[in-house]
Formats: C-alpha cells, sequence, structure tokens
C-alpha cells in the first residue's frame, strides 16, 4: 500500500485557525471540537475508493462486493439475498448509476468522486431577487416539490471540503476545485423507506439505500438547474466536493450519532443527504440542537449490534481509527475496515446500526413521547434508556414477508 502524495487542497494551519474562530460559534452549538491540526480528508482514502488500489483491502470478497451491482456473481440462497432481492437493490439504483457512469470515461463518477455536471448553462442575466430570508424560505418550498423531505441552508466551510476528488480512470488524486464566489450550501435530507430499512441486514434492504440515491439525483440535478436558469451558480452534489455529515449538521438537519449518521428529528438515522453549492445570496439556518447527541453518550444500541465490532462504545476521542477516517476532530469514529470488510461478505451494504438505532422510530404518540424523554433533562435520558432496553431493539423484520405483502 502506497498513500497518494500530489494532493493539492489541504488546508495550511492559518487557514485551519482562521476557519475554527470564524465558526467557532456554531462548532460550539454543534459539538464540533476541530483541533488547530486539523487536516482535510483526502477523498483517496475513502474506504470505497481504498478498496480498488490499495491492495491491503483489495481482496476477491471486494471485487464480489462491486461485481454484485452488475449481477456478476451467484446470489446466496439465503431468505433476503435472492437474485429476486439483488434485482430490486441493482434496480433502485439504476438512475443515479446512469449519471454517475455517464463521464467515465473521463475519470469522472460523477455524485460520488465528482460534482454533477452542469446540464443546463448559467443563465448570464441574473433575476431580480428578494430580501435572502425571502429566497431561501421559497428554496426550500422548492427543494421540498422536487421531492426532498428536509433542507437546510449553511455557510460555505472549507474544513469539510475533500484536499482532493478521485480520478476514477487512473484512480489517482485530482484538484477538487470550485468557483470562488460559492457561499452557501443548500443540504437537503431524503427519508428512506422504513420498512425496506427494517429487512437489514439483506440485499433486499439495499432498495432503500439505492432508492434515494436515485431520487437525490433527480433532485439535486433540478434544484440546481432551476438556480442556474435564474442567474446563479449551482453545483449539484452528492456523496462527492465535501463530507455532507457536517453540512447536513451545520444546516440544522440533525446531530452527530454514535453510530457515525446524521440523526433527524423526524426520521432518525434513516436518510440519505445531498447537496448544492450556489454563489445566490441566501440565509442559513441556525443549528438546531436537540439533546439527540446527548443520548448517544449513554447509548450503545448501535455498538452492540455490530457484527464486526466497528463502532465505538467509549467517548468521542481525537484519535483516528484508520487512514479513512478524518484527523484533528474529537468525534465517535467507527473502524471502516471492519465496517467495509463485513459489507463484503455481505455483497451488499449493512446497516443494522441505522435499523436498530432508538431514534428510527415512527411518528406515533408513543415514539413522540418516548423522543421527548429522550432529549430532555439528564433524568429523563436515562428514563427513556430504560424504556428502550425494556422494549428491545427494532425487530428484524424478514425479507420473504416484505416480498408476501407485495406479490399478494
Amino acid at each position: 500500500m502506497t498513500r497518494p502524495d500530489n494532493t493539492t487542497g489541504y488546508l495550511s494551519t492559518r487557514q485551519v485557525i482562521e476557519l475554527n474562530r470564524k465558526f467557532a460559534r456554531s462548532d460550539a452549538a454543534l459539538g464540533f471540537d476541530v483541533s488547530d491540526q486539523f487536516v482535510p480528508f483526502n477523498q483517496m482514502d475513502d474506504m470505497f475508493t481504498r478498496a480498488l488500489w490499495d491492495e491491503s483491502i483489495k481482496s476477491p470478497l471486494t471485487e464480489a462486493f462491486f461485481n454484485s451491482y452488475r449481477m456478476e456473481f451467484a446470489p446466496r440462497r439465503g431468505e433476503g439475498f435472492t437474485q429476486r432481492d439483488f434485482a430490486l437493490r441493482n434496480a433502485s439504483w439504476v438512475i443515479s448509476d446512469i449519471i454517475s457512469n455517464r463521464a467515465s470515461q473521463t475519470g469522472k463518477r460523477e455524485g460520488f468522486q465528482a460534482a454533477i455536471d452542469y446540464d443546463t448553462p448559467v443563465n448570464p442575466v441574473q433575476v431580480p431577487l428578494r430580501e435572502p430570508a425571502q429566497e431561501s424560505a421559497g428554496i426550500k418550498r422548492l427543494a421540498r416539490l422536487f421531492g426532498a423531505d428536509l433542507v437546510g441552508i449553511t455557510e460555505v466551510d472549507p474544513r469539510w471540503h475533500y484536499a482532493n476528488r478521485v480520478n476514477t480512470k487512473d484512480l489517482t488524486p485530482a484538484p477538487n476545485q470550485l468557483p470562488d464566489d460559492i457561499s452557501h450550501v443548500i443540504v437537503m435530507g431524503h427519508a428512506m423507506n422504513a420498512d425496506l430499512v427494517n429487512t437489514y441486514p439483506s440485499a433486499l434492504a439495499g432498495t432503500s439505500t439505492g432508492l434515494e440515491y436515485s431520487h437525490e439525483t433527480a433532485i439535486v440535478i433540478q434544484l440546481a438547474s432551476y438556480l442556474r436558469n435564474l442567474g446563479f451558480e449551482a453545483i449539484a452534489s452528492m456523496n462527492d466536493t465535501a463530507l455532507v455529515v457536517p453540512y447536513a449538521i451545520k444546516a440544522g438537519l440533525g446531530e452527530y450519532g454514535r453510530n457515525q449518521m446524521v440523526l433527524t428529528r423526524q426520521f432518525g438515522p434513516r436518510v440519505r443527504f445531498s447537496k448544492i453549492f450556489t454563489n445566490m445570496p441566501l440565509q442559513a439556518d441556525e443549528p438546531k440542537p436537540a439533546g439527540i447527541r446527548q443520548y448517544c453518550e449513554i447509548c450503545t444500541r448501535c455498538a452492540d449490534a455490530c457484527p464486526p465490532k466497528a463502532l465505538p462504545f467509549g467517548a468521542p476521542t481525537r484519535q483516528p481509527e484508520n487512514r479513512s477516517t478524518i484527523n484533528g476532530v474529537k468525534k465517535w469514529t467507527a473502524n471502516c475496515e471492519k465496517c467495509f470488510g463485513y459489507w463484503a461478505q455481505l455483497k451488499t451494504d449493512c446497516a443494522i446500526c441505522m435499523r436498530v438505532c432508538p431514534f428510527n422510530r415512527t411518528n406515533s404518540l408513543t415514539d413522540r413521547l418516548w423522543f421527548r424523554l429522550a432529549t430532555g433533562s439528564n433524568g429523563m435520558r436515562k428514563l427513556a434508556l430504560y424504556i428502550d432496553r425494556l422494549r428491545g431493539p427494532r425487530t428484524r423484520l424478514k425479507p420473504g414477508k416484505w416480498w408476501s405483502r407485495i406479490q399478494q
């Protein structure tokens, strides 16, 4: 294994210190603890990218994992892992795949290792704007019209941008640059199907992931096109360009959980996120911590349920678990190598931690009351933890039962 060394987008120590000062107030509200030795993440070290170039990660299992999305392997016979299950999962990804593969000859995997290319140019004539607060409210309504479930807006924060993107043609680092006048990020959340999530671990459950990637692909392209038609830059983005988790939290959409996910008030961790970088003058949302992170401090439901034991049990730490985790941030950190290794064994994604999370509940009166306890005072949180232990983790829905509902 050799580390790619032609990185170009790292921030200097002085830049990090200045950004830490600029965002000190919001960082404190969100529980972000970023040291002055912080180093932006190199996307070459992303676990999925490492599985393509890092000889310590590559294996027949990882190759079979990627091939399973093209049906180039023999499905397992177990319930949830049949040809029908993999067929549905792969079909759910197809819209996202069409976009992500259309520029593969240029080394771009749009939405994952590169921002989504413009389908419409920026109108040279800018529409007259109202006040930023009015424009922001209108953008949020239109994002929901296109299909987003959650929408928030925040300022651009270069700390969370990848030091490099990945040239997928030759697996080398490539510049990760945005126009200099980009000022805001529109972050959208896309709720995953609850019943499909409840079938994790299974290939069938992976349908819940693919569906939202395909949905968000359309949504970010449509909203970005609207903004460009108004005369403003708008870069449609999914997993590419910048880490979406801190941006979603900064935009007020949720809090960071022990399971490494954004836990939202409305859906818990059952959410995928997309983003649009723009130079349109907008009003940034204030952080909205509800006390979810404090509950995670006393709960280990996700770590207990993790088959490869990749999730942490202790307090947040500044010590990175391995090269696929970011340096200089005090947080809960997973062992990405163990996690992805288990995915490779399954030949599909695993989100047991999402399924068993206590915040992954319905909008019933009982669940709403539990949420109020879990996000209340210390004593109320402990009562919520006790109640959750009595109820036990969310029971896995058998894939066969899911299919029986569909095929009735």
